[in-house]
């Protein structure tokens, strides 16, 4: 009778406990060496993650949902640097992302739709803009390093 009972016990709560499954996950390449990191529920890569490069430092990290990027993410360098960050939505970059070129002393801010450039890239020089670019599906439309000529083809754009 305490079998019986004890078994359908067991089931129930299998059923009803959606962390069943879930599990944290370390994977290591050839020599050992840690490759990534996160969680998993049923083989599926969720919630936080973390990846690396070879010798040890972070090479990315952000959140899985159902075994795709979403959410913000960071991308470092093999010096651990930041070379870009920004949003996924179901693994499809979207939204800002911002690029770091930190020889150049650089910075982009580019808007993404479906993995593609659409809309404005912002091209900064230290704390300095010094350009904006237009894109659709990621063709160039153009260019404008001022903002008399920027205002005068996008009079549609409010800058303030």
């Amino acid at each position: 009778m305490y079998s019986k009972l004890i078994l359908l016990l067991i089931i129930f709560t299998s059923w009803t406990n959606p962390d069943i499954g879930k599990m944290y996950s370390k994977q290591y390449d050839s020599q050992g060496i840690l490759k990534s990191e996160g969680w998993t529920h049923n083989n599926d890569k969720i919630n936080y993650w973390k990846f690396y490069h070879a010798n040890g430092n972070i090479a990315s990290e952000g959140h899985y949902k159902q075994n795709n990027k979403d959410g913000y993410w960071h991308f470092y360098n093999k010096n651990g640097k930041i070379i870009k960050e920004g949003h996924y939505s179901n693994g499809i970059a979207e939204n800002w992302w911002v690029f770091y070129d930190l020889a150049a002393n650089t910075k982009q801010k580019i808007q993404y739709s479906n993995n593609k450039k659409n809309g404005f890239c912002l091209v900064y020089h230290g704390l300095k803009l010094q350009e904006v670019k237009r894109y659709v599906n990621n063709d160039h439309q153009g260019t404008w390093t001022d903002v008399r000529s920027f205002k005068r083809d996008n009079p549609e754009i409010s800058l303030y």
